[in-house]
């Protein structure tokens, strides 16, 4: 397995890693012994990063890890799990989770430890109760080797992030539809340029660019002189970027693993063709011209005096035409009413100011289109939605898990 050193620390990852948000299940549990039998394969044939959190398969995950990590398979792998911020309301809260999480785990020392889904807004609230002061505790009492966060906000409120902490790693959504969404390619060189270590997380865009992809798209990819699977063209191009040290996928099942095991083994950075970069661009294109709302999400609308998340606004109903997202209402929810990011972003917080107007290169009517998507992924009733969701807590991030699973693009590959 190619292996991609981390220059801040010098530690080396796989550059496949294996996400344990997906594993096969069987009457709603974690189908263990095939589970098992696809880790192990992976670890065997190179694979050590291994990622999971606690919401993962309704809190079955860690500890189905921990179980088939207990012996010999432990010093084989890194082992990466997350903090829920949404959860932490003081600071034994974290020390709490921590706790269990090792528990869970089976272990005394996580290698990467990642604060879940941060964004502005949380990282505020968060870095107030003492995260700071916690994440130095935990690698003093060497309970956690390495820090990083997940990222899911808009591309401004990335940097401020980074340079708040000494951070090692952090953990992207990294694909060639969304490069220029949340932190985004910039994000990924930035980070990069620190030292730390870049995890490219949703590679294939949760299985909507390993499915049912446009025709016209297919037609593209089929100019290749070499024939690939839709999901090897999605992996190749974030495998290709030297900044990336480590893309998770979700795999649960054992074509899955050879599949994605072939693909890292074969993909060095910058070893795609100038021809095949071309193809890419003209995929991009297809996906674009599909768009409801032609938003390059370049954020020069932001900041929004009103605030809202105008790109993340635009990207979630985007997503629900162009893929037949099921789950965007309960992603715009979850997301924009603050659940996770402790501050509302929502279209329906527009005031119709017009400043954003001013700013766009692509000249849309943003308040009109702030106002469509209100009207359609917030509906009636969105703040009383909010507090609803916002009350059931980490029940409802399981159903959401489960619900995403389950609508994905393809049943062959979802990550």
């Amino acid at each position: 397995m190619q292996k991609r050193t981390v220059k801040k620390t010098g530690d080396e990852l796989s550059a496949l890693g294996f996400g344990a948000m997906r594993l096969p299940t069987k009457n709603g549990m974690i189908d263990k012994q095939m589970a098992k039998e696809q880790i192990y394969y992976a670890i065997d044939h190179g694979v050590y990063f291994i990622d999971t959190a606690v919401p993962y398969h309704g809190g079955g995950s860690e500890p189905f890890l921990g179980e088939i990590l207990a012996g010999e398979y432990r010093d084989k792998v890194k082992i990466s799990t997350k903090m829920p911020q949404w959860l932490v309301k003081k600071y034994e809260d974290m020390e709490k989770n921590l706790n269990q999480q090792l528990k869970n785990l089976q272990t005394d020392c996580i290698d990467y430890y990642f604060i879940h889904s941060l964004g502005k807004s949380s990282f505020e609230r968060i870095e107030k109760l003492g995260l700071l002061k916690f994440l130095d505790n935990a690698k003093k009492e060497d309970k956690i080797k390495y820090a990083g966060f997940s990222f899911h906000d808009s591309k401004d409120a990335f940097k401020p992030i980074v340079d708040a902490y000494d951070w090692d790693a952090c953990m992207l959504q990294f694909n060639y539809v969304d490069e220029n969404s949340q932190a985004g390619i910039d994000g990924a060189y930035y980070a990069h340029s620190k030292g730390m270590a870049v995890i490219g997380m949703e590679p294939l865009k949760g299985g909507k660019l390993a499915g049912n992809i446009p025709l016209k798209a297919a037609e593209i990819w089929d100019k290749s002189e070499i024939n690939r699977t839709p999901a090897d063209w999605a992996f190749r191009w974030v495998l290709n970027h030297p900044e990336i040290t480590c893309v998770i996928s979700g795999m649960n099942s054992m074509d899955q693993v050879k599949e994605n095991i072939k693909i890292a083994n074969d993909t060095a950075p910058d070893s795609l063709t100038p021809n095949e970069l071309e193809l890419y661009t003209q995929v991009k294109q297809v996906f674009k011209d599909l768009m409801k709302i032609n938003c390059t999400t370049c954020g020069y609308c932001l900041p929004c005096p009103a605030g809202v998340d105008i790109p993340g606004c635009f990207d979630i109903y985007n997503d629900k035409y162009l893929f037949k997202d099921r789950t965007a209402g309960v992603t715009y929810i979850l997301r924009m009413g603050g659940i996770f990011n402790d501050g509302q972003s929502h279209a329906g917080l527009c005031n119709g100011c017009g400043k954003c107007v001013m700013a766009c290169p692509q000249k849309l009517e943003i308040p009109e289109l702030l106002n469509e998507v209100s009207n359609d992924l917030g509906g009636l009733g969105f703040n009383l939605k909010v507090k609803l969701m916002g009350s059931v807590g980490m029940p409802l991030m399981n159903a959401f898990l489960s619900l995403r699973n389950k609508f994905s693009g393809s049943s062959k590959q979802k990550n």
